[in-house]
């Protein structure tokens, strides 16, 4: 009888990662979710164990190496091992020109969403070292390989996840670890709307510009997470696999 795998989400409280967590509940894997809002992680954590008793909540800020080691070490703990991870947590910090860029918008982004994957990765994968297999998925952007004008801090920032998703894959892959990623385009978030400004009618002109003229669900992205995750290509590695409405192309 196969062994249910163990799936770490962070950044599991909304948006992707949300969706995410629920796709693999709904599945049957052990999942361990986390987020920095603890009363609202205990709620969610409740509802999905209603479907799947092997559900835990772990708070933790991914601007924090201590709280992120914790949170490994909790999932091993909790779990036995750690066989997937899901690195959802990010910020899009504040939309600003480079000329009015700002030290703590650039920190607080970066401390997330480069500071935090590095990490998440060194502990996560330290403990797929164990075993040797285990497969990281981390939650890129499109902004990560095309520029975006007002928001180049969090465009630098996923330029940086992309390089860092690549270089542990080539570091890791012969010992049965597989790094990847994925690029979401516009997706149905409130991030989407904060983009945007909060305008629904330059959000609906956007979305129409698209090839598509759609923007993807959070569901798409999740089934793409655990088809990179867990859906049987042991092969695909250091990859950035793109869903973005035809954005890019």
């Amino acid at each position: 009888m196969e062994q249910v795998k163990v799936a770490l989400i962070t950044g599991a409280l909304s948006g992707i990662g949300k969706t995410t967590a629920e796709l693999f509940a709904n599945k049957g894997y052990k999942v361990v979710i986390s987020g920095r809002r603890q009363s609202a992680g205990e709620e969610f954590e409740a509802q999905l164990q209603k479907i799947n008793p092997q559900v835990r909540y772990k708070n933790a800020d991914m601007s924090n190496e201590d709280e992120i080691k914790a949170l490994i070490d909790f999932t091993v703990a909790e779990f036995g091992s750690l066989d997937i991870a899901i690195n959802a947590a990010g910020l899009e910090g504040i939309q600003q020109s480079i000329t009015e860029v700002t030290q703590e918008n650039i920190q607080s982004v970066f401390n997330t969403n480069v500071f935090g994957v590095a990490l998440a990765m060194k502990y996560e994968i330290a403990a797929m070292l164990l075993a040797k297999r285990g497969s990281v998925v981390n939650v890129s952007s499109v902004a990560g390989h095309t520029g975006m004008p007002n928001s180049g801090i969090y465009a630098a920032s996923k330029y940086a996840v992309e390089g860092l998703t690549q270089s542990a894959a080539l570091e890791v892959a012969a010992h049965g670890i597989r790094v990847n990623a994925v690029a979401p385009g516009p997706v149905e978030t409130p991030m989407l709307d904060r983009f945007v400004g909060n305008d629904s009618n330059a959000k609906n002109a956007f979305i129409q510009s698209l090839p598509a003229q759609k923007a993807s669900t959070t569901e798409e992205i999740a089934k793409t997470i655990l088809f990179i995750a867990d859906g049987g290509v042991e092969t695909m590695i250091g990859q950035i696999i793109t869903v973005d409405s035809g954005y890019t192309a």
